[in-house]
């Protein structure tokens, strides 16, 4: 069964649920727009489409093989849910995932980037979704579980957690890549280096697809390397005291530091919000080195090299949208 068929808006596990199609461009055109649009922004591109490596292997060490198989965006929860104020009732276990878009058999693998289970440490993190399980007649049961979450405390001590293994919670927001994970399909390898333009490398990448496509909404995800340079990261430290109202107020809160790669980037974007109040793109990295969180862009525009896989989703799944909603704290 493919992901989403004979769904409905029923709430199978008190999660609101609202789905669409995404427009799926042939792979050999994505890559032409994609390429065409990199050109712009970096000195050296180059785009493929080839069979997906084992990303279970160094130097990604995703809990899949690959991205294939009915991929779908998630987006789940939203940023209204932790600005102004944070709603700590926003509490969701992946495991539960598959049931809310109606898979009930098979291997299901998801990547992304969200805010981690703040009870199981206690405060405020990210989180760097890598996770797979098995769905036999609709119950879940774990694979194997690579996330990591980031966390600073208040003397600023940063530390990169690997969660123990049947912690499969997160809370407020996950913007994640699911599919059954196969290995070998098609997908698209991206290598760019030296940065010459404003955008950082997802950034580029939607605006391109965004420029190309207008309002048919093109999902993708994937994983990439920042092999080379630096990129600046933040880390949300515990929930605020006080209510953060704008930008500013949100960017004084965050702990921001630059990064050394190679850091590994999980990562998910759409062109267009057909009206679902998304987050347009979200992207969260670990390391093997200790280091990781929230991805703005690479600090280092003549030393940088990226090089990732991504592939387009067929289907958005909107899940527990806020009824109250605002634009701050997106970047």
């Amino acid at each position: 069964m493919k992901m989403g068929d004979d769904e409905n808006n029923t709430d199978k596990k008190g999660w609101p649920m609202e789905s669409c199609q995404l427009h799926v461009p042939p792979l050999n055109e994505l890559a032409d727009v994609l390429r065409q649009g990199l050109a712009l922004n970096f000195a050296r591109v180059q785009v493929d489409v080839v069979d997906c490596p084992d990303l279970s292997q160094s130097p990604f060490f995703l809990t899949a093989s690959g991205l294939g198989g009915d991929p779908s965006l998630v987006d789940l929860g939203g940023v209204p849910y932790l600005v102004p104020t944070v709603h700590r009732d926003r509490i969701y276990d992946l495991a539960d995932l598959p049931a809310v878009m109606n898979v009930k058999d098979g291997r299901v693998s998801m990547i992304g980037a969200g805010a981690g289970p703040w009870q199981h440490l206690e405060t405020n993190c990210e989180m760097m979704t890598n996770l797979s399980l098995l769905l036999e007649a609709g119950k879940s049961s774990l694979v194997d579980n690579g996330t990591r979450l980031a966390t600073v405390d208040a003397a600023g001590r940063r530390i990169l957690h690997v969660v123990p293994p049947k912690q499969t919670r997160c809370a407020l927001l996950n913007n994640l890549l699911v599919s059954r994970g196969l290995p070998r399909t098609p997908v698209l390898r991206i290598r760019v280096q030296k940065r010459t333009g404003p955008d950082n490398f997802v950034t580029c990448m939607r605006n391109t697809v965004r420029q190309r496509y207008g309002d048919k909404p093109v999902g993708i995800g994937g994983v990439f390397m920042l092999e080379n340079g630096q990129a600046r990261l933040h880390i949300m430290p515990d929930f605020s005291p006080c209510p953060l109202q704008t930008d500013a107020d949100v960017n004084n809160w965050l702990h921001f530091y630059n990064a050394t790669g190679p850091l590994i980037n999980l990562s998910v974007f759409i062109s267009h919000d057909p009206g679902l109040d998304l987050r347009v793109e979200h992207t969260h990295c670990f390391s093997t080195h200790g280091e990781g969180g929230h991805y703005h862009e690479d600090v280092s525009p003549e030393t940088v090299v990226y090089e990732g896989y991504f592939t387009p989703a067929e289907r958005l799944f909107r899940i527990d949208r806020p009824s109250q909603t605002h634009g701050v704290g997106r970047d």
